[in-house]
């Protein structure tokens, strides 16, 4: 990563290949909620879904290093809709722990890297222009919502498992 990164993508925030890999579901089931949300609104921009990703790092954040729970309400509908939508999948992956492990193991620390890995994905996709779709377009093409299942390209395999 560059030195000078905007404070946006959380710069201090190291994410390691072992977290990817350890929280593979974690992270799929964050961009297949993004998919899911950019798929049902058209007028959705790249723009939008950064700025309510950066608003939950930013409250995770908050709460990790202080305690302090205060989460900024977004003056956007949209992205407030989409903030929503990831707390409540982050509930339900949380619940589906409790279900089949009897406690939950997921930390708010955990989230705030998957937030992050995703923030740091959208930046490296989109253009940057007001209304750019770039992300989207990535989201979408990975995590197809309309039930048709991705073609897989030569030297892919055909099966694609996603857990939640």
């Amino acid at each position: 990563m560059p030195e000078n990164q905007p404070k946006e993508m959380f710069p201090a925030i190291r994410l390691r290949e072992e977290f990817l890999e350890q929280h593979e579901p974690l992270i799929t089931g964050v961009l297949a909620t993004l998919a899911r949300i950019s798929q049902a609104d058209p007028h959705l921009h790249d723009r939008e879904l950064i700025a309510a990703l950066a608003n939950m790092a930013r409250s995770l954040q908050r709460l990790i290093g202080s305690g302090l729970v205060y989460e900024e309400s977004s003056a956007n509908p949209v992205q407030q809709a989409m903030i929503d939508a990831l707390r409540q999948a982050f509930q339900e992956f949380r619940a589906v722990e409790l279900r089949h492990l009897g406690y939950i193991r997921l930390k708010d620390s955990e989230i705030l890297h998957a937030l992050v890995f995703a923030l740091r994905l959208a930046h490296l996709h989109t253009s940057g222009r007001p209304l750019s779709r770039g992300f989207i377009d990535f989201l979408q093409e990975r995590f197809p919502t309309n039930g048709a299942a991705p073609v897989a390209g030569e030297g892919e395999s055909g099966g694609r498992i996603i857990i939640p």
